[in-house]
């Protein structure tokens, strides 16, 4: 009878396609279980694994697109305020310029004004003075005539005469 050992260890006969046989077929079983088992589902996860990973950094891409529009559009906001904050400086300037313009023609003009009006009271009042002088003068001739007539003066007389009556001129005024 064989040896139950020489059959199972088969290191004194050699090579036996038997047990060659044998081990192929437990390794394709095997291979076919573990492709059933753990393979297919093994890679199952992984496809989802690289199609979540995929859809993770299409979404971080667009998020990322997303960000660089919305902080250009900012930027292109803030340069825009900044031109409008500009302008209005800019136009605050020319109005106050302008309103600087108008104030100080309007000075002038008041000034003129003013001026004008100073110069004809001045006019009216000298013509006032001279009228009143004038008057005076009348007057004082009318009383040398009749005091020259009511006695007969000398020339000495007559100029102390004159004389009196042009200081009580200098003296009324």
């Amino acid at each position: 009878m064989l040896d139950p050992r020489l059959f199972i260890l088969n290191a004194e006969i050699g090579f036996n396609a038997g047990d060659m046989i044998v081990q192929l077929v437990m390794f394709v079983i095997l291979l076919a279980l573990i492709t059933k088992f753990a393979w297919r589902p093994l890679m199952n996860v992984m496809q989802e694994r690289e199609q979540h990973i995929a859809t993770e950094i299409d979404s971080a891409e667009k998020n990322r697109q997303e960000a660089e529009r919305l902080m250009k559009e900012a930027q292109d906001e803030l340069k825009g305020t900044r031109q409008n904050a500009q302008k209005i400086i800019e136009d605050a300037k020319q109005t106050a310029k302008s309103e600087e313009s108008e104030l100080i023609q309007a000075a002038k003009a008041d000034a003129e004004r003013i001026k004008e009006s100073a110069r004809h009271e001045i006019e009216q009042e000298k013509e006032r003075a001279v009228q009143a002088l004038q008057e005076q003068v009348g007057t004082l001739s009318v009383q040398i005539a009749s005091k020259v007539i009511e006695k007969e003066l000398t020339v000495d007389e007559q100029e102390k005469l004159i004389n009196e009556y042009l200081e009580k001129v200098g003296e009324s005024k």
